[in-house]
């Protein structure tokens, strides 16, 4: 169960003349005493108020890397040479991390933050579309 989900079953007990309850599934399973519930209620909703919280602050320092235009995205410079860049590595203003290649004319994707690569989100080879999300980057690293 989820917080919401246990928040919604306190409140749905709340009211009624159920004194106490075990509730199981699986290997999971949660106790109840009506004395209790509106603590328990109160608690979980202040966890789940933090984790929501802590979740919308890491998704403001994640920041995508749009391509620019529509093309075939290439991560190394030719097959012979390595990535230039890979989930982990920090990276810099105005760093290549990627070349997309249309019509025979490539363009360097360079970055416009600092930070680390969290995820790459396309791979080398791969056709893709104008805006389409390329890498994420943890600008607080």
């Amino acid at each position: 169960m989820n917080p919401q989900e246990i928040r919604k079953f306190l409140k749905s007990i709340k009211h009624t003349d159920i004194e106490e309850m075990e509730y199981r599934i699986g290997n999971d399973s949660l106790y109840f005493k009506k004395s209790e519930v509106e603590h328990v209620a109160t608690t979980v909703a202040s966890t789940e108020g933090v984790v929501e919280d802590r979740k919308a602050q890491e998704k403001d320092f994640i920041v995508p890397v749009k391509s620019t235009m529509v093309g075939t995205f290439a991560s190394a410079p030719c097959a012979d040479k390595s990535s230039f860049v890979k989930e982990g590595d920090n990276i810099v203003i105005d760093q290549k991390i990627g070349q997309i290649e249309a019509m025979k004319i490539i363009k360097d994707v360079k970055t416009k933050v600092n930070g680390k690569i969290v995820k790459v989100l396309v791979s080398n080879g791969q056709t893709i579309e104008y805006g389409q999300e390329l890498f994420l980057v943890d600008t607080s690293k």
